[in-house]
């Protein structure tokens, strides 16, 4: 690919709150850019991107889907992410490699939570965003009450570039602010045809002010029009095109657009912004990573001429081909035939086949190029987060780190004959899915999955029905506590055991302190106990152990979080004895006499609710999220209904659908998203010690 080419390449991704719209406005730039013939629906089942059967029958994204098209000569690579506070870490994944997202918002509904959310994760990896606000045709539309939202909620820089023409029912089209042009579209063809005319007389007023505020805001941020604007108090559509283009790449700005995807109005404007706007991979800061020998930072270009630095952000399994790992290529050039090399296996892998892709379809190409997105068959060893690098001077690209499930559920094989095919199956879905955690249950022997919540465990189940054949056993979903420390504690634990007529010892320190929380978990041996080791290798036998103990836990085998654990000191008995056993079985045993000295806790899952009810319900709403354990954080009025923010204990949200749909007659709406772990009360850790 020409440096000319690659400029015109867009790696964006769409994300915003569930039922924003994110999947009906994909489903129309794949209309408008002549990749699909006929627009499927959400509600009819039939869109390209939701080709799951889960998410056809639900009418949600559950997987993020990527797909390629163009648009007045620019190559558009596109990834439609889930709303749904479950598949977060989809939307995790997608950000993670991204050039450039559009944030979609509903015009009724503003900013939501989870429109919070994925700004946030946008955010973490400095991903530059337009914004798209959906739904104008929606009864109760304000298109500028969401713009200030965008600034109030999300601190964004939020700034139109076009204004509605019409709202709710009379909603026809848009003012292009750049040019000071009218776009009505044609409903006819399906908004594939519009007109675009003169500013309407009655709006000429507001549109010539919102142009005067975006030329001002413009050149307060960008010097190289700021010269042009003073001279003139005005700037030409390049100057401002220009401009906003350097604004966005360096995410001082966001431009925000307007349209309704379901009736086919404001997605070309939409996709001009995407190419005038939103940067290429040359336009990105080139990529950090860490040279695997040395230790040392090291950055990688976007250029098929450097050394090859790919990222596997994501392993999907296809009935056809088996596995598909997503790949995106920052720099040199990823070729079918060719070996790419693991730096975390540190084994070589064989490229044995290269995809593009197109939902749930593929096409075969014999390579991809710095900056580009795409698929790679018959890899051996690779999980999501690996690197695949140049053997010569390997590095690794920063791994993408999931988030803690909050809830589990035992499930069991309905026959020993189905047993071997249940754990390859779970095994699958959790190498596809990060979020997904299969472990076996030491006391009871039950095999735990456990995930992001109800409906995440939920689809789980039904692939494993359905996608794999596996008859099983389920039982209900129960909350995912973890355990922590509260202080610190050292502990020196001395392993002398006899073992298949062989003996095994050694002495161990310990010590085991609290962390911040969300800080998760650290374990380490340090440079004295590594130095007095017989082999270098032994050390990574007492990490094992620990991280074995880390993961089992010490109150009720739930596993620990929050803990740092280090080895500070060891006594070799002799090196025959001292050996790999006996340091993992020390390490295993001493974790646990230090955690128990360290006053461990449980903590539980707290979840950020967000309520809209009916201002006359607001009473038995606050009663009940009371008597749920609940802390009211803030009430706020929009439109004729209350807005409630509250943090409430997972464990307490069971059936929470039909108990606020019976308190205000199912007038009530509400979304919910992880907020944080905190420590359980008194009676709780009682209860959760006698079970």
């Amino acid at each position: 690919m020409e440096p000319g080419e690659l400029a015109n390449v867009r790696n964006i991704g769409i994300v915003a709150h569930i039922d924003a719209g994110k999947t009906t406005t994909t489903e129309r730039i794949l209309y408008y850019t002549g990749k699909i013939h006929a627009i499927g629906e959400v509600h009819e089942g039939d869109t390209t991107t939701d080709w799951m059967v889960q998410e056809r029958e639900r009418g949600i994204t559950i997987t993020s889907a990527a797909i390629s098209c163009e648009w007045k000569g620019c190559k558009i690579n596109l990834i439609d992410t889930p709303g749904h506070v479950d598949f977060t870490m989809e939307v995790e994944r997608s950000l993670r490699v991204l050039d450039g997202a559009v944030g979609v918002f509903c015009a009724v509904g503003g900013v939501q939570p989870q429109s919070e959310t994925v700004w946030r994760q946008a955010d973490r990896y400095h991903v530059p965003r337009l914004a798209f606000v959906n739904k104008m045709d929606r009864m109760g539309a304000d298109f500028g009450r969401v713009v200030q939202e965008m600034r109030d909620k999300l601190h964004a820089n939020a700034v139109p570039v076009e204004l509605p023409i019409g709202k709710e029912d009379s909603f026809s089209g848009v003012i292009d602010l750049i040019e000071m042009k009218s776009v009505v579209f044609d409903e006819a063809s399906l908004g594939a045809k519009f007109t675009v005319g003169d500013v309407p007389a009655e709006l000429k007023d507001d549109a010539e002010l919102a142009r005067a505020e975006l030329c001002e805001k413009v050149a307060d941020l960008d010097e190289g029009v700021m010269e042009a604007y003073l001279e003139n108090g005005d700037l030409t559509a390049d100057e401002l095109k220009g401009a906003i283009r350097r604004l966005v790449i360096s995410n001082q700005m966001v431009p925000v657009l307007c349209g309704t995807s379901l009736r086919d109005k404001g997605v070309q404007p939409l996709l001009d912004a995407v190419a005038w706007y939103l940067p290429s991979p040359l336009d990105r800061p080139a990529t950090e990573a860490t040279d695997l020998k040395s230790g040392n930072k090291v950055t990688r270009k976007p250029d098929e001429k450097e050394l090859l630095a790919a990222l596997v952000f994501k392993i999907a399994a296809d009935r056809f081909v088996g596995r598909l790992y997503f790949v995106r290529v920052y720099s040199g050039v990823l070729k079918k035939g060719a070996n790419a090399y693991n730096p975390r296996t540190k084994k070589r892998e064989r490229i044995m086949k290269i995809v593009r892709l197109f939902a749930d379809q593929q096409i075969e190409v014999d390579e991809l190029k710095a900056g580009d997105i795409g698929a790679l068959v018959g890899l051996k060893d690779c999980t999501t987060g690996d690197t695949l690098c140049s053997e010569m001077k390997p590095c690794y690209l920063e791994r993408i780190v999931a988030p803690q499930p909050v809830m589990f559920l035992a499930i069991e094989p309905k026959s020993g004959a189905d047993k071997d095919k249940l754990e390859e199956s779970m095994a699958q879905l959790a190498a596809e899915d990060p979020t997904c955690q299969v472990r076996q249950d030491e006391e009871t022997g039950q095999t735990i999955l456990s995930g992001m919540g109800e409906l995440h465990l939920e689809i789980l189940v039904d692939r494993l029905k359905r996608e794999f054949k596996c008859a099983a056993n389920v039982g209900k979903p129960m909350v995912s506590y973890v355990e922590t420390v509260t202080q610190t504690a050292v502990k020196e634990f001395s392993f002398d055991r006899e073992l298949g007529g062989k003996r095994h010892a050694v002495s161990l320190t310990l010590e085991v302190k609290p962390l911040e929380r969300g800080a998760g978990r650290k374990v380490e041996v340090g440079r004295d106990v590594k130095m007095a080791l017989p082999d270098p290798k032994l050390a990574d036998c007492i990490e094992q152990g620990l991280m074995d103990g880390v993961m089992t836990g010490v109150l009720a085998r739930y596993p620990m979080t929050d803990i740092c654990v280090t080895a500070t000191g060891v006594t070799i008995v002799d090196p025959e004895v001292s050996d790999e056993i006996a340091l993992r079985g020390a390490a295993v045993m001493g974790f646990r006499e230090a955690a128990e000295a360290a006053k461990p806790e449980f903590l539980e899952p707290i979840m950020k609710l967000e309520i809209t009810t009916p201002p006359e319900s607001v009473g038995e709403v606050l009663g009940d999220l009371n008597g749920r354990r609940g802390t009211v954080l803030d009430m706020e009025q929009r439109n004729d209904m209350q807005m409630v923010h509250a943090r409430v204990p997972m464990a307490q949200m069971f059936g929470y659908a039909t108990a606020i749909r019976s308190l205000t007659k199912g007038r009530a709406s509400y979304s919910m998203e992880p907020d944080s772990f905190d420590l359980v009360p008194r009676n709780v850790r009682e209860e959760l010690l006698a079970r």
